[in-house]
């Protein structure tokens, strides 16, 4: 029977007090008068149940008063997890995905959590979560830095807390300066994380790569963030024309909706021309892979500049015109 029939429901005390977490993990405070309804019990059992979960080390903070009531607080220790099937699964999800993250070490730390997790998984979640594994592919990039876990932690604090910082940063030489910093947004794009801060000195919005960040002190400075980007597009517009050697601009034969879903943000940046056109502005030091990477869109194009890249673009073609029009035979004893 619910405690809204009147009459109180006979429940194992263990399942009580799993409930009772689970119920703390979704709000911030509750009341005992709410929790006592939830669970179908008495105010008496929730302040038992309450001292019991401090005993098993949940830091349960009680507020006096006729508004007060109780909230999970962090402790000391990392108390036991209840979580829904979704929510397992989506940690497990997580976790996979962080072993490709960038950051250094947290492949071989996520690896040993997802196996625990997966260890104690039901069948039928820990079906699911394989399921994934199974059909998924990760292409990783050979030489690409790591980020150090600690100078993100950093960063992302000094972000939350809205505090100064000083930087050492290597720019593309390999010459390592100082930058005072207003913190924004960590912004994660594939294998590289990008800070978004504003530049004291130059009194600009700048994006920093942060595998390029030598060290990160915390000034104690509280700044207050005035008309900041959107994080993401401008880290997006760094990473596809920044200072690359070349610049291209290109039309393409597609409707701005349709290049969007083709082309991601980081490659570069689209302009509608029209209702069925598309011109896509990107940077490269190499304009080899600029036209292999226009060929692979199998789409018309115009090349708007640099001229250049039209030279490339003959040069690959007639590669491919004089490509063997039979496979090549292979010997598989040779092999």
């Amino acid at each position: 029977m619910s405690a809204s029939s009147g009459r109180l429901r006979p429940v194992d005390p263990t399942t009580r007090l799993l409930d009772l977490v689970t119920l703390f993990q979704r709000r911030d405070e509750w009341s005992s008068t709410e929790l006592a309804e939830r669970l179908g019990v008495t105010t008496r059992t929730i302040r038992r149940d309450v001292t019991r979960l401090r005993d098993l080390g949940y830091a349960v903070e009680a507020t006096p008063g006729v508004y007060g009531g109780y909230r999970l607080a962090g402790g000391e220790a990392l108390p036991p997890l209840v979580l829904t099937d979704d929510e397992a699964v989506s940690l497990a999800v997580g976790l996979r995905a962080a072993t490709v993250s960038g950051v250094l070490g947290v492949d071989e730390i996520a690896v040993s959590a997802l196996a625990k997790l997966e260890n104690l998984l039901p069948a039928r979640l820990r079906a699911r979560v394989s399921a994934l594994g199974v059909s998924t592919v990760t292409l990783a990039t050979p030489g690409e830095a790591g980020v150090d876990p600690e100078t993100l932690a950093v960063l992302a604090l000094a972000c939350r807390r809205r505090e100064r910082v000083l930087l050492g940063y290597r720019d593309r030489g390999g010459r390592v300066t100082r930058r005072d910093v207003d913190p924004h947004r960590l912004v994660n794009a594939g294998p590289r994380w990008y800070l978004v801060a504003h530049d004291v000195r130059k009194a600009a919005w700048r994006t920093f790569r942060v595998d390029r960040v030598t060290d990160a002190f915390p000034t104690g400075a509280r700044i207050e963030v005035v008309d900041p980007p959107d994080a993401a597009a401008l880290v997006a517009k760094a990473v596809s024309s920044g200072p690359y050697q070349w610049q291209a601009a290109v039309r393409l034969a597609l409707p701005h909706d349709h290049a969007r879903r083709l082309i991601p943000p980081t490659t570069g940046m689209l302009a509608a021309d029209g209702e069925d056109a598309t011109v896509l502005q990107l940077g490269a030091d190499d304009l080899r892979w600029v036209a292999h990477y226009l060929v692979g869109l199998d789409c018309d194009f115009e090349v708007l500049e640099p001229p250049d890249l039209v030279d490339e673009l003959r040069e690959l073609g007639r590669r491919l015109q004089a490509w063997p029009a039979t496979p090549l035979h292979v010997d598989a004893s040779q092999r």
